[in-house]
């Protein structure tokens, strides 16, 4: 799968850093390495095991080599998965074509467009509709109030879309790779969110056209905000979004 992919990519570098702090919020989760990097990824909150302890390792990640928190990508339960994004995260280097761009105008999105989403990205939604795309957001838990429909939808209608824009947050719950095969048909298709991994060389060959996330800047404040249940309102400019296009290849 593609989490185990960006996993493997990475621990030549993982086997040399280790884990200076290690934050598990209600919101998100960060990993901080002794070079000073953080990493962020969204902690799934709705499927913690029951139970006072979350994840039973706590007290001695601290210390140990991001190698070993770097392969937790490939636990079986969400909230390790996400600390080993977070490590994942942390480790890649934003590269050096990268731009501060907004997402829409790196997709270029028109009036004749059909726009799939996977994840509500609220900031997104207006702009969109504003210019007369048509637009279908899929969420795990639907909201009729918003027209939002449920995940299953997405099976019929991802095909006939024109541009996806995908969170990164599908990396955790391991549906990315299915819906990326939903996606064959679209001109682009953007994985974003502070979860995505910034490794063009990962996506490049499974379509992907635009990745957008996030460098933390002040680690301190980040894993602050994260102690506290914050999130990426929080955050503020203790991270700086990041959104490229990577180079074009046939498609399958």
């Amino acid at each position: 799968m593609l989490l185990d992919e960006a996993c493997d990519f990475l621990l030549p570098a993982a086997a040399a850093r280790a884990v200076a702090d290690v934050r598990v919020g209600l919101g998100y989760t960060a990993v901080q390495l002794d070079d000073g990097r953080c990493g962020l990824a969204y902690t799934f909150r709705d499927e913690v095991q029951e139970g006072c302890c979350v994840i039973g390792e706590a007290g001695t990640l601290t210390g140990r080599r991001a190698s070993d928190l770097a392969t937790w990508t490939k636990s079986s339960d969400a909230v390790p998965r996400a600390v080993g994004l977070a490590t994942l995260n942390a480790l890649t280097d934003v590269p050096p074509n990268d731009a501060e761009a907004d997402l829409l105008t790196e997709l270029q999105v028109t009036s004749k467009d059909v726009i799939g989403m996977v994840g509500y990205f609220g900031p997104l939604v207006g702009p969109l509709r504003s210019r007369g795309t048509t637009l279908h957001v899929f969420e795990r838990h639907p909201m009729p109030e918003t027209d939002v429909l449920p995940e299953a939808s997405a099976v019929q209608v991802l095909p006939q879309c024109d541009v996806v824009i995908l969170s990164a947050t599908t990396l955790i719950n391991r549906t990315l790779d299915n819906l990326l095969l939903l996606c064959r048909n679209a001109r682009d298709i953007a994985i974003l969110g502070p979860s995505t991994p910034l490794l063009p060389a990962v996506f490049v060959n499974r379509g992907v056209t635009v990745l957008s996330g996030v460098q933390v800047v002040q680690p301190a404040r980040v894993l602050r905000v994260v102690s506290e249940g914050g999130g990426t309102r929080q955050f503020g400019n203790a991270v700086r979004k990041v959104s490229f296009r990577l180079i074009s290849v046939p498609r399958a």
